[in-house]
Order: C-alpha cells, then structure tokens, then sequence
C-alpha cells in the first residue's frame, strides 16, 4: 500500500503543470455549482424529463351499453351522498404569525382597560396587521348571541372589575389560553398580510413600539412587552446565526492564524496549511449545490468546522514534514516528494476512516441525517484530495522555497525533547499504563451510557433573547407556548351527533387534565359546561347547536367525523415528556378498546419531536458506535494487524468517553449538538492516532520495539501537540457565543481534542508497548510484503 501511494501522489510533485490543472477544475466545477448548478444537472436528466408533457387527448364519447332484456346483475347501492362542509373562518390559537405578550397587574381597572383598548387598536391600524385575536373578541357564549365586552365601562366600581377578571379566567376560550389564570397576562394573537410587511422590524420592535404609544398617554399604567411565536423565533434564530456565524469564524480564525504563527515561526507555511482546507471546504460546498444538499441544516455550520478540522489536522503533519526535511537539507521537490511520501498515506487512512465512518449516518431513519452522511462523505474526500494536491505544490514552488525558515525556533520543537522523558517513564511502565487505559475507557464509557436524549426549543435561539424569555413566561403563565391535540376519529355507525362522540372527548379531557406537565386542555367539552343546564352527555350534546360556529367548528366538525382536544406543552425538554406521552398513548388505547368504532391520533409538533427529534439523536449515536466499529475494521485492515486495530479503539474511544461522563457530572443530556460534537471530534481522534500508528510502523522495520515508539513519538508529538494546541484555542472561543448549542459544541469540542491528545501521547505508546511484540511486528511486515507486490 505504501509503494502504490507513493507511485501515485509522490509523482504529483513532478507533474506540477497538471495538478494545477486538476486544482482548477476542481474549482471551477465548485465555482458553477454555486451560481448555476442547474447547467449541469440538467445535462443529466433524462430526455423525457426535458420534454414538455403533451396535451391530454380530448375524451373519448362514451359506448352506449347495449341492452339485454335479461337482468344478470343485482342493482348496486347508491353511495353515500357527501356532506357538504360550510365555509366557517374557524377560531384558531395555533395560527398566528406573532403572539404579542403583555404583561401588567391593572388590565382590570378603568385605566388598564382603555390602555389596552387602545393598544389593540393601534395595532388594528397597522396596514400589515389582518386580524387580532385576544380575550376582548373572544366568540359570544350567551344564549342569545349578544356580544358583550369583558371589561365593565369605565365608570364601573373595582369590585366589578374583579368579577370581569374572574368571568374572563373562566371563560374556556379565555382562561388558560388568552388570559393566564392569575389574570396579569394577556397575549395578542396578530395575523399579518404579507404584502405590506416591508421590514423585519415590523414582525417584532414596530408592534411593541406601536404598542407602547398608544399606552403611553396612561401615565399611571406599567404594561410590559414581549414578542414570540413562529416569526419572532424565526428571525430570532436567523439574525443570531447570521451574527454569530460572521463574529466567532472572525474571531476563530483570527486566533487561529496568531496561534499558528507563534507555533510555526513562519508565514508563509501557515498560508500554505491554511489554504488547503479552505480550498476543501469551498469545493465541498460548491459541489453540494449539484445534490441539491446545500439546505440542509447540518451542513450550515458543522460540516465546514468538520472539513476544517480534518484538513488542518492532516496539513499540520504535512508541513511539518517538509519543513524537517528542509532543515535537513533537502531541495524544494525532494522536501515535497519525500513528506507527502511518509505522511500522505496516514493522511488517506483518515480520510477513509472519517468518510467510512461518517457514511454509516446514511443509514439512518431521517432523510436530514442520511444527506449529513453523504455530505461528509463528499467533503472529506474532497478535503483530502486539498491536502495532498495543494500543500506539495505549493511547497514545491517559490513560495515554499524558504518554508523552513523558524523551524529551528518552534516552540514546540524546542521544547518536546524536554519530555522525551516522559515516553520512557511510560514505556518502563507499560503494563500499568496500558491496563489504566483500558480500565478507564470501560469504566467512562459505562458512565456516558447513562445519557438519554433529550432536545428543547429555546436551545436553538440565545439564551437571552426576547423570545426565550417570553416562551419561560408562557410556560409558568399558561403552561407553555407550543400546542399539541388528540385528534378523535369515527366510523360511520357512529352518528356525529351521538352522545357517544361527547362521552369520548370527555374521557380524553379527564385524561390529559391528569397529567401535570400538560397544560390547560380545551375541547367542546368546555364550551358546553359553560352553557346553562345540567346531565348527562346524552342530555347536553344538543346544546352544540348553540354555540358559535367559528368556535365549535375549530374542535368538532361532525361532516369529517372528526373531533380535538388541544393542550399546552412546556418548554421543558422532550425528555420530561416522553413518560407523559406514552401514558396518554396507553390511555387513547383503553379508551378505544372500550369504544371500538373511534379511532386516536396524539399529534403536534411536540409530539413530532418526541417521536422524529428524539429518533434523529438516536441515529447519530448509533451512527457514532458504527463509525468505531467501521475505524476499527478498517485501522486492522490497512496494517494487517488485529492487534493494532484493537489498540486503536482505546485512544479513539477514551476522549468521547471522558466528554460523555463531564456531560453526566454536569447533568446534561444528549442532544443533537453534542453528537454532532462527538462525531466531528472522533474524526480529530482517529486523525491522531493514524498518523503516530503509521509512523510507528515505519520505524518498527529498522528499531526494536520501544525505540520505534520513542522515535514515532519524538517525530509525530511535534504535530499533535501543535494541532491540538490550535484547535483547543479555536473551539474556546465560541465559548463566548450566546448560543448555547454552538457553547456546548464548543466545550465538547475542546475537552474531547484535549483528552484525545492525552490517549495518544501517553495510553496508545503504552498499549503498543506491551501488547505488540517485536516478533507481532516482523510477521505482520511480511502479510503486508506479501500484499503488496510493487
């Protein structure tokens, strides 16, 4: 394998002319995918896509059906005639584009009713505002249809007020859902009509400025104001990512390049490393516009962190490679050829494992995660080609021709033979050293087993922000923001309706009222307690008729036999409510044994999230186990060895299984970000381990054992330490992010590279040490002679 390597991308040196050519096309091909992709993929598509679809053929007159005087057929039945289904603008607590929170202890009293009048009002005046639903236009529940306001006039006494209050947190519609219990926030359902939104501004800071004007001439009121809902979280999200991803990739490479420059004690070789995972991620982001991947969320932040730190690790090694070989007194082009000779193959061995390992997440259940795997399947091979093209040209040309120069002051490699001590103290020590790795690894990893995943909305958005605090709000006002519902199905035996259709939605009611985390369920069921009478269900299910059609139709539509019942979830993280929702599950299931002709549904987007979310972190950490197992293969493969493939899982699995137990100390949970953490910083692990693995196998052919693990240490720690030093200072730098996802990437991120380092410069010369024989060595040198005839 090694002679076949150097036979192909040893001889790059001497084709300079063409690699460059190849660098070109490559970005060019990637330069096209970014602006028009579609120049090349539609030269893909098949001809018959192209085409226009040919006008349908006018019908054909029908055959008159010839008559027989016999009658061999039974007349069939008539079909069922459909109802018809009336065109109602149903009310709605799910639909809005804002939720304006206003918060104040004086709604219920004269002054605090006219503001907030007054408040809606002007927001009725916006030209972009369609529709505000809030407590004061609520549908009518009287008898008689006559509307009146919540709030008494103006001139009423206080105690009237107070009786509105507790009229208005007993109405079904209202309390719990409009007006929280304690009667201190109100929330302003808003509408938009797009066409006249002009600005950003307008979904969130205009409403809230309208709002405080028009409350402003009521000097003794204090209304306070927060905006949330679908928009708000959007932008909210968006401006954060947009900020954060400009300021700490600023700030990141920044501090990268100071650390770089003070390691390398030159420029120009840090232009050169830092230009080949550049060119990789270009090219990878590029050629994913021709797969139509560009969308995917993954690919926005992690999967060019993941191709950055994969390419600088191995154009560290390269480097520093050719910058000895140069202090050596090798030539521009034999400096090139020789260090893309020794170190190139451990770098394709990484790109192989990462991409192998990383396309284990194809298999997973969730089309997002499966075009993660692809993605960084592409990236890492495309890296990988980076690397090995663009670092030996570029040394090979004038710009490398003084590269070297400050190789001799680096500070690492000044002060490495200072702690050349330390490989003999653990070598001496082997035995000790080796079973404390394995001891803890298992016991580390049995600990990191005890994560659960868990997943939380106000984890995407600053912690700070205005809609975090106002969904923590609407959570202890209302019992939380996000709704999800029961929807109840029935069979045509069953009239719509029957008093069974209300004896059902009762027992769903009663069913999630029990349930402490779910808040403030609503469904007909209310409406009709409210109504005057009392019975039994079959005694009030004509008492439906009374009540407005906007209201009963938005939970009970008897033309698709369909009913709901809507509930509250806390943003409390879906974990909490898993227990809760298969409780609800098994009581739909009694519910429907004891009523066969109904069927349940539990939906909602916090069920979705249960059920979807909560899979797709499943399917990363099963694609994480994959990926060790696929590296182990492979690592057994490349050197013949199933020994040095078993070695290799401590070094690898040691680091994921240190930042697993820190989450549990911690008390964190597994979630979307901190696999994502795990599976970029397995590929930095493997990356390590590969290149001191390599070098010692190449210096095992000429010195006994431990002088081959010194040597592989003195010549690879230079690397390791200087890859390590500069990514622990880029990854601590997001730290400062007010994001806690990218904070949590972060730590992971520092603590598994961190620790990683420890395994391969302490544990992995220690395992090799007293596992592998000098005798296991020679034989498994002569399986790969025999392999390998060129």
């Amino acid at each position: 394998m090694n002679r076949l390597f150097d036979r192909i991308f040893g001889s790059t040196v001497d084709a300079p002319l063409l690699v460059t050519l190849l660098i070109l096309l490559l970005s060019g091909a990637a330069l096209l995918g970014y602006y028009d992709p579609d120049r090349v993929t539609s030269l893909l598509k098949p001809r018959a896509e192209m085409e226009a679809v040919p006008e349908p053929a006018p019908p054909q007159p029908k055959a008159e059906k010839p008559k027989t005087d016999v009658v061999d057929e039974a007349p069939k039945p008539k079909p069922k005639p459909q109802p018809q289904i009336p065109d109602v603008d149903t009310v709605s607590l799910t639909d809005s584009d804002v939720i304006l929170v206003v918060k104040s202890k004086q709604f219920f009293t004269p002054e605090g009713a006219a503001a907030i009048r007054d408040v809606v009002s002007a927001l009725d005046a916006l030209p972009y505002v369609r529709d505000i639903l809030w407590m004061d236009r609520a549908p009518v529940l009287n008898l008689f249809g006559f509307r009146e306001s919540l709030f008494p006039k103006a001139r009423a006494s206080q105690r009237q007020f107070d009786e509105a209050r507790e009229a208005a947190v007993n109405h079904p519609l209202i309390g719990g859902q409009l007006l929280s219990r304690d009667g201190e926030t109100i929330l302003l359902l808003i509408k938009f009509d797009w066409l006249f939104v002009t600005d950003d501004a307008d979904c969130t800071e205009n409403l809230k400025l309208t709002a405080a004007q028009a409350a402003s001439k009521y000097q003794d009121i204090d209304f306070e104001y927060m905006v949330t809902g679908k928009v708000p979280s959007y932008l909210t999200f968006m401006e954060s990512q947009e900020k954060n991803r400009f300021k700490y990739q600023m700030i990141g490479y920044g501090t990268i390049l100071a650390m770089a420059m003070i390691l390398f004690r030159g420029f120009r070789a840090v232009l050169i490393v830092s230009l080949a995972p550049a060119i990789g991620v270009f090219w990878t982001l590029g050629i994913l516009h021709y797969f139509d991947f560009q969308d995917n969320p993954f690919n926005d932040i992690i999967l060019p962190v993941l191709l950055s730190l994969v390419g600088l690790t191995d154009g560290v090694h390269l480097m520093v490679e050719i910058r000895k070989l140069r202090s050596q007194g090798c030539d521009v082009r034999d400096a090139a050829r020789t260090g893309i000779c020794r170190v190139g193959l451990a770098c394709a061995l990484t790109s192989i494992t990462t991409a192998i390992g990383f396309g284990s997440l194809s298999l997973a259940h969730h089309e997002i995660v499966r075009e993660f795997g692809i993605c960084c399947v592409i990236g890492v091979l495309l890296t990988f080609l980076s690397v090995v093209l663009t670092i030996p040209l570029l040394c090979s040309t004038r710009l490398g021709r003084n590269i070297h120069k400050g190789h001799e002051k680096g500070l690492i490699d000044r002060n490495l033979n200072r702690i050349s001590g330390l490989i003999t103290f653990i070598l001496h020590r082997s035995k000790g050293f080796a079973w404390a790795a394995i001891a803890c690894t298992i016991l580390f990893s049995a600990i990191s087993l005890t994560l659960r995943p868990d997943e939380r909305r106000a984890n995407a958005l600053p912690q700070h922000s205005e809609a975090v605090l106002a969904i923590k709000h609407m959570d202890e006002a209302f019992g939380g923001l996000e709704m999800s519902s029961v929807r109840i199905n029935w069979d045509d035996q069953i009239e719509s309706d029957s008093a069974e259709v209300l004896t059902v939605i009762m027992q769903v009611d009663d069913l999630l009222a029990a349930e402490s985390l779910i808040g403030s369920p609503i469904s007909i069921r209310n409406f009709i307690d409210v109504l005057p009478g009392s019975g039994e269900p079959q005694d009030r299910m004509p008492l439906l008729q009374l009540l407005p059609a906007s209201l009963k139709r938005a939970f009970y539509e008897p033309e698709r036999q369909r009913a709901e019942v809507n509930f509250r979830v806390q943003d409390l993280g879906i974990a909490r409510y898993g227990p809760v929702f298969e409780r609800i599950e098994a009581g739909l299931e009694t519910i429907q044994a004891e009523h066969p002709h109904f069927n349940f549904d539990l939906t909602g987007s916090a069920v979705w999230r249960w059920e979807n979310l909560y899979q797709i972190v499943i399917d990363l950490a099963a694609s994480l186990g994959s990926a060790t197992f696929i590296i182990f293969l492979v690592l057994a493969v490349a050197y013949r060895s199933l020994r040095i493939g078993l070695i290799s899982i401590v070094p690898n699995l040691f680091p994921l299984a240190v930042t697993g137990t820190f989450l549990v100390i911690y008390g964190q949970s597994l979630e979307i970000a901190s696999v994502c953490a795990f599976t970029v910083c397995l590929g930095i692990a493997v990356d390590d381990t590969i290149h001191f693995l390599t070098r010692y196998r190449e210096e095992s052919r000429r010195k006994p054992q431990n002088a081959a693990i010194a040597h592989a240490f003195t010549e690879t720690g230079t690397a390791l330490i200087m890859t390590t030093i500069v990514l622990l200072v880029g990854f601590t730098t997001v730290l400062l992010s007010d994001m806690r996802d990218q904070r949590i990437f972060a730590a992971m991120g520092a603590l598994t590279i961190g620790s990683a380092l420890f395994a391969d410069l302490i544990f992995l010369p220690a395992l090799l040490s007293y596992f592998m024989k000098d005798s296991q060595v020679e034989e498994s040198d002569q399986k790969e002679s025999q392999l390998t005839p060129l």
